[in-house]
């Protein structure tokens, strides 16, 4: 366990009042856009349980507290009655909710043992291992397309193809159809934003819709020709005699592709920000695999692309001294502020990939694990050490800002030069 040396000083966009333990902090608010750490740093001093009126629900920002509700099975992501049961006036995303109802992320066992049964297979470690030569084709192959320019938007040029188009080529996807399946996923993705407006909800359910269908063809493709790739294996995959629903089926395609990139091109982002602000040697960071994969997951501590996740209580549940939660209500955990934490982490702020404590919650815990996680740290292993071996003289060219997106947490933009 650490110890901050000194409290520090409290935001000025932070409200905060000691008896009731309720924050106020407008997760729009610029300052916060671009530096949520610094009110985490004051929330892990002042207020480590405290209830965020913005969004209406208590919220955790210590590391360890994170860790344990993830895994504490009086709480869950399946709403209590069922998805949206006591939601109103959303008849206008009865296509965005039917893909949600059957998602992974959205449900609990036993219907969530069977679907991420059948699904992890082609994600586990050993498996997610054959692509990486493909995927240091794919960052060479694109580092060719702008070196000779000497400049670079890292976001839409390197960042965001190569999960893309990795989980696109798994699934069996044409990757052709990739800004099309950018364009739908983003504008479901939008759905999770704070206070989506009525137009991005309208959005999501066109996208949704046209998403479905896209898949539905495509599976009825694979279903008269499979193939070897993730799709044909879901079509075909059965656990203890249960296959996928085509609903089942349908959302869990398109999870994997909405998942299975958003993340990483934050991440990535906010990776290579990070490296390039700290300072140290890329050389040195990159110089072996083991090198390598602690950079990875220092990257993946110091600046997490998710901030928050939440869960309901399944019963009325104290869950700290003098607050306790009705069954159906929310409770938030603050990832990012988790990863900073002074209590477990020896000097949180310092980038440091050698660090004797390395360990973060940004895949998660639990049975909601990311299935995507040795995925996604691939991609990135191979990426980033590719990118600063081609571009050794990599720099900034403008301030890099991040994106208007709570609790998602990526680049809006990522100009470099050499």
């Amino acid at each position: 366990m650490s110890h901050s040396p000194s409290a520090p000083v409290k935001p000025d966009y932070l409200h905060f009042d000691p008896a009731t333990r309720h924050v106020r902090i407008d997760p729009h608010q610029p300052e916060f856009v671009q530096n949520p750490y610094a009110a985490y740093a004051w929330l892990h001093h002042n207020a480590r349980v405290f209830f965020w009126e913005d969004y209406g629900f208590w919220c955790f920002a210590g590391y360890d507290d994170i860790n344990k509700l993830f895994r504490d099975r009086r709480f869950g992501r399946e709403e209590p009655g069922g998805y949206r049961a006591n939601a109103i006036n959303r008849e206008h995303l009865k296509d965005f909710d039917g893909v949600e109802r059957h998602s992974m992320l959205e449900i609990e066992p036993p219907v969530h043992t069977r679907l991420r049964t059948l699904v992890n297979r082609a994600f586990v470690s050993r498996q997610v291992e054959h692509l990486r030569p493909r995927i240091e084709k794919l960052a060479n192959e694109l580092i060719d397309g702008f070196e000779h320019q000497g400049h670079v938007d890292l976001m839409p040029a390197f960042a965001t193809p190569i999960p893309v188009v990795v989980i696109a080529e798994m699934l069996g996807v044409p990757t052709d159809n990739a800004p099309q399946l950018l364009d739908w996923s983003h504008r479901m993705v939008n759905m999770y934003m704070h206070n989506a407006t009525r137009e991005v909800e309208d959005s999501a359910n066109q996208a949704a819709k046209e998403f479905s269908d896209y898949l539905r063809d495509y599976a009825a493709q694979r279903r008269k020709n499979p193939g070897d790739d993730l799709l044909s294996l879901l079509l075909a995959a059965e656990e203890n005699g249960a296959k996928l629903s085509e609903d089942e089926l349908i959302t869990t395609c398109i999870l994997l592709l909405n998942a299975g990139h958003e993340a990483t091109v934050n991440q990535t982002g906010n990776a290579v920000k990070s490296i390039l602000q700290s300072g140290l040697d890329h050389r040195t960071l990159f110089a072996t695999p083991e090198s390598t994969a602690a950079t990875v997951e220092e990257s993946l501590r110091f600046d997490a692309p998710l901030h928050m996740f939440t869960r309901y209580a399944y019963n009325e549940t104290e869950i700290a001294e003098g607050v306790t939660l009705k069954a159906g209500e929310q409770l938030g955990l603050l990832l990012g502020s988790g990863n900073r934490d002074y209590q477990a982490f020896e000097q949180p702020d310092r980038f440091w990939p050698e660090r004797p404590d390395q360990k973060n919650v940004s895949f998660g815990a639990g049975i909601h694990f990311c299935i995507g996680a040795p995925l996604a740290r691939l991609e990135m292993q191979v990426s980033l050490a590719t990118l600063f071996k081609r571009l050794p003289n990599i720099r900034f060219a403008e301030t890099p800002l991040y994106g208007d997106t709570y609790h998602f947490h990526g680049m809006q933009s990522l100009k470099l030069e050499w």
